[in-house]
């Protein structure tokens, strides 16, 4: 079936098939009123057609693909970003393909110059350093791209979580509760999640007269062995802390065993907080109290301002509301997210 079939199916010039069908993604809600694209797309799919990626590509000088770099995609939060990304994509005629740098700034830069190899439209990098050094490649000048879950200190367009204030909760949190004696297990310090959400929470304490020693803050890994291995530093103390924030919940679950390994009961002994609330942190043994950040969101609006970029326009960066969900992991019931 050719666009020429469809056009003549419906009484319609080939070229106003041709631009609802195969158009860059951004054009088509131009290329024809809702009802007649709608109408086109009915017989497309009704009677089989499917475009030719190549030659689309050679009539619109675009790729309609879009590369993405991530750490690791074995990582929920990761694999969650993406799954939005892909989505939004999709529905926008665009097509993904994702590649793991590992958090290495030599591999980074290995996977920029392979997926600008592929003539992609754009990037989504998801596995910024706040140093942004591998975001200084050459060839980056020329194709657009946005940031997601992360930020750099450079000033390139970044879709994230407000991660300083989803720390700032969870020590409104630990506040109310009574905790005066604090730790945080925050993460690898090139990151802006860790950062960003340790500042957060070390600030409120500041601000609450109680500021956190040096010792208190132990950065890790974003893993369950890191959060083990920190944890077990920071309770094995004399003056061990009777509240640990753990920046993300992979972290929060490797202190849950270290607690456990010490003899400590969580929400009696000792209350514990992570990050992104992910599908897992509700049904552990004893639930997680978790700051939930809309990690699917995060993906979709970075594809959105992605194509901002790639019309020529300009992309704004967007931090999105975080909420704390309190559980028994710090003593709380369940209870409505805390704002």
């Amino acid at each position: 079936m050719t666009l020429q079939g469809i056009a003549e199916r419906l009484g319609l010039h080939v070229s106003t098939v041709s631009r609802v069908l195969n158009g860059p993604a951004d054009e088509r809600g131009r290329a024809a009123s809702g009802e007649t694209a709608r109408r086109i797309r009915e017989v497309a799919e009704e009677l089989g057609y499917r475009p030719n990626p190549h030659a689309t590509s050679l009539r619109t000088r675009r790729s309609n693909l879009v590369g993405v770099l991530f750490p690791r995609l074995s990582e929920i939060v990761v694999a969650t970003v993406y799954e939005g990304i892909e989505e939004e994509a999709t529905e926008r005629g665009l097509s993904t393909f994702v590649t793991n740098t590992h958090d290495d700034p030599a591999v980074q830069r290995e996977r920029i110059a392979m997926v600008l190899g592929r003539r992609v439209d754009g990037l989504i990098i998801g596995d910024a350093h706040l140093d942004g050094a591998a975001l200084a490649y050459p060839a980056l000048e020329r194709t657009p791209f946005v940031l997601v879950n992360r930020r750099s200190a450079a000033d390139h367009p970044a879709v994230t979580c407000d991660d300083y204030l989803g720390g700032r909760l969870v020590a409104e949190h630990f506040l109310a509760l009574g905790h005066r004696e604090v730790a945080v297990i925050a993460g690898e310090p090139f990151a802006s999640t860790g950062t960003d959400r340790t500042a957060g929470f070390t600030d409120r304490y500041r601000q609450a007269g109680l500021p956190l020693p040096a010792h208190r803050v132990h950065h890790c890994p974003f893993d369950t062995t890191g959060g083990r291995r920190a944890a077990l530093a920071l309770l094995s103390r004399p003056d061990r802390p009777t509240a640990v924030f753990a920046v993300n919940d992979l972290a929060a679950i490797g202190a849950m065993g270290a607690a456990r390994d010490l003899g400590l009961r969580l929400g009696q002994d000792l209350a514990l907080a992570g990050f992104n609330d992910t599908p897992l942190a509700a049904e552990l043994p004893v639930p997680l109290t978790s700051v939930r950040s809309p990690m699917a969101e995060l993906g979709r609006i970075a594809v959105r301002q992605l194509l901002l970029r790639i019309a020529g326009e300009k992309a704004a960066s967007q931090r999105l509301h975080p909420e704390l969900v309190a559980r028994a992991s710090t003593g709380s019931a369940l209870g409505p997210p805390l704002r």
